[in-house]
């Protein structure tokens, strides 16, 4: 059975680290980026079933990342992830397919990626 594959974007390695950690033992593949820039390259080479990412991120922020994506597969499924909740009001925001506020309690975000994967 193939291993479902995540890229988990954010520019705080502790959170990259903690997700990482979270989702392997959930038995994901999981990839990480520490930018936007770094992320549309990993995009652009393979292939993810779905790609968890920050919003506030120096450089290219993840409004943008998330533009990017769905300019090049509009059927990519991406959670936008961050600690600021009014983010979620946000019109831009909106394209993605869910969005989880960020938390050390990873709970929330392992369920919407089983929402969205239909698993």
């Amino acid at each position: 059975m193939k291993k479902i594959k995540l890229l988990i974007v954010d520019d705080e390695e502790n959170i990259r680290i903690l997700f990482k950690e979270e989702l392997e033992d959930e038995g994901y593949e999981v990839e990480t980026a520490s930018n936007g820039f770094t992320a549309l390259e990993k995009f652009r080479k393979g292939t993810f079933d779905l790609i968890v990412l920050d919003i506030k991120m120096p450089g290219m922020d993840g409004i943008q990342v998330l533009n990017e994506i769905k300019n090049i597969n509009k059927d990519q499924p991406v959670i936008l992830c961050s600690a600021y909740g009014e983010f979620k009001q946000d019109f831009s925001s909106w394209v993605s397919d869910e969005y989880v506020v960020k938390s050390a309690d990873t709970g929330e975000l392992k369920q919407t990626i089983k929402n969205i994967l239909s698993l």
